[in-house]
């Protein structure tokens, strides 16, 4: 229990904090509570001196970088820093130039790129060679080590700010997916830095804080059944995974990440090509592997980025355009000389990365089970039918087959209070988390309403879990169902058409406090969804558009608009 005078002050202390302040709290004393019990991570704030001036931007894509920023910015403040903090989009880059103290948290993306929100920033400061002398920086890289350009973003960021004359204040910190424990050791070093700026003594970093290895908890589980949702006819081939696995600790919202194997006609294409012995031994990260074991499950063999194809070159000595392109056609175009070559070629192949699913499944309504929705990606090449490699490798599965899988956590994709409206906006594979969630609704007794939005290209063929859907609204776990299926008319109808349609309604829902979730393609569903409901606010909120604008950054920024888009 507390004291009366600190019960007081804790009321005080809540009374008037946001959202985004409380969930900070909750995370610190956690991590307190948890570094209690590791005398390794001690978090203790230095005490910094007034006045001192700092800048924070962060770039993200899921929000993990901007939750990071505004927790720093808030232990900064309430030790008398004055604190800058803006997204990366919002930083003009010729600010640069002022100097001062910055502090950038970013990012990577796709293979080593930044967030798209952040790309000019990123671009700008590849233009600058020299003029940042009174700049005084530090980067926090945030990333999965599971891919061969780990953190490049920060990478990037921290190397060209040096080049043009700024000066670190602190080594670059990388972050893995499990980033709360080295993120807290950097916000600490952070601070320390500040207040030794302020004081003119040396900045003295700590070595505890520098990346680890991944703690990534890796499960095994069993594929209980694959079953296509998608009728005869259909364009599209969406699977509905169930894995048996024990013990999973995920929550709805949260993702997991799957390691594909190489289609078996492509390994055996390259053995043949090359004719290297598929049982020849070789070493790989410490330990012996074949050929063929290499080739099939630890070697992407897909398509090579450039800058393989450029090692690639290097090694055979030839002349080839840098393009993305899959080993087997780089083999038959530009062949290697006998096995040693080929050995060397296998040394400089990065490994399959892995691809994460959003979880379809809830832990209360589906113990011991993990789904997953999986649309199976074909595509043309050279009037050749090619296939996506993790989605074609699941979708076939046989059951019984052994998986292997990592949770991905998205503690920004998560459900309200039980009591709160919740509005789900996901065409396609976007439904994914949503099944979840409704599942998780229902297990759980929630009370607050619900309404979906769906879209396909046509009812009878591409409803996905149409009859789980139908039963949800039955049964009252559903308020409202809207459905938009694009080629059953002449005319294109997607879902923010139906979003449209219902507009007041829609916006009596936001206005009440109605949570706002939007999952599935970024570009163009997610862009065109959120220019529709801006519109919506603006014409039953009778907002001009700047007002709507500012309300649908309000919503942003109280936690209630929330998206996992890809």
């Amino acid at each position: 229990m507390l004291a009366d005078t600190k019960h007081t002050l804790w009321k005080e202390l809540i009374a008037d904090a946001t959202s985004e302040e409380l969930s900070w709290m909750n995370g610190y004393l956690t991590g307190l509570l948890s570094a209690s019990n590791k005398p390794d991570v001690q978090v203790t704030l230095p005490q910094v001196q007034a006045e001192t001036k700092i800048t924070i931007v962060y770039g993200t894509e899921t929000g993990n970088a901007k939750g990071l920023s505004t927790r720093l910015a808030g232990i900064a403040r309430k030790k008398g820093v004055i604190v800058k903090l803006q997204s990366l989009e919002q930083y003009k880059p010729q600010d640069l130039l002022k100097g001062g103290v910055l502090f950038i948290v970013i990012s990577t993306q796709g293979d080593g790129e930044p967030p798209l929100s952040a790309l000019p920033f990123y671009d700008h400061l590849h233009t600058l060679s020299s003029g940042l002398d009174k700049l005084k920086y530090a980067v926090l890289g945030l990333g999965d080590s599971s891919y061969p350009l780990f953190c490049k973003a920060g990478e990037d960021v921290d190397v060209q700010l040096e080049k043009a004359g700024a000066q670190r204040l602190l080594p670059l910190q990388k972050c893995d997916t499990d980033y709360e424990e080295d993120a807290s050791l950097w916000l600490e070093s952070v601070l320390q830095a500040v207040s030794n700026e302020q004081s003119g003594a040396d900045v003295v970093f700590s070595s505890k804080a520098q990346v680890k290895k991944s703690g990534k908890k890796w499960y095994t589980g069993t594929v209980r059944q694959v079953i296509n949702l998608n009728d005869t006819g259909s364009a599209k081939e969406t699977y509905h995974i169930e894995i048996d696995a024990e013990d999973v600790d995920y929550a709805p919202g949260d993702s997991i990440g799957i390691l594909p194997a190489n289609r078996e006609e492509v390994v055996q294409q390259v053995l043949r090509t090359t004719g290297i012995a598929a049982e020849k031994e070789l070493p790989f990260k410490g330990d012996t592997l074949t050929v063929y074991e290499l080739l099939k499950h630890k070697l992407n063999i897909s398509y090579l980025p450039e800058r393989v194809l450029q090692k690639y070159a290097d090694i055979t000595g030839q002349d080839i355009p840098l393009t993305k392109m899959a080993l087997t056609d780089l083999l038959n175009i530009y062949p290697v000389a006998g096995d040693t070559q080929f050995e060397e070629i296998l040394t400089v192949l990065e490994p399959i990365a892995p691809r994460l699913y959003s979880i379809s499944s809830s832990p209360l309504a589906h113990e011991q089970e993990v789904h997953i929705t999986v649309s199976r990606n074909t595509f043309s090449i050279n009037s050749g039918k090619r296939f996506g490699l993790c989605s074609d490798y699941l979708a076939g599965l046989g059951e019984g087959t052994e998986l292997t899988f990592y949770v991905h956590k998205n503690n920004l994709f998560r459900l309200p209070d039980e009591d709160k409206d919740i509005i789900l906006i996901g065409p396609g594979t976007g439904i994914a988390p949503f099944r979840s969630f409704l599942a998780e609704r229902e297990a759980s007794g929630a009370t607050g309403r619900s309404w979906l939005f769906f879209g396909e290209q046509h009812f009878v063929t591409d409803f996905l879990y149409q009859t789980e859907i139908q039963s949800w609204l039955d049964t009252g776990i559903l308020q409202q169902v809207n459905v938009a299926f694009s080629r059953d008319q002449p005319e294109r109808i997607y879902v923010q058409h139906k979003i449209e349609e219902h507009g007041a309604r829609f916006y009596d829902w936001i206005n009440a406090g109605a949570y706002l979730y939007i999952c599935g393609a970024k570009e163009p569903m997610s862009v065109d969804v959120e220019r529709s409901i801006t519109r919506i606010v603006g014409q039953f909120g009778q907002k001009s558009e700047e007002e709507a604008a500012q309300y649908m950054e309000e919503l942003r920024e109280s936690g209630r608009l929330l998206k996992d888009v890809y």
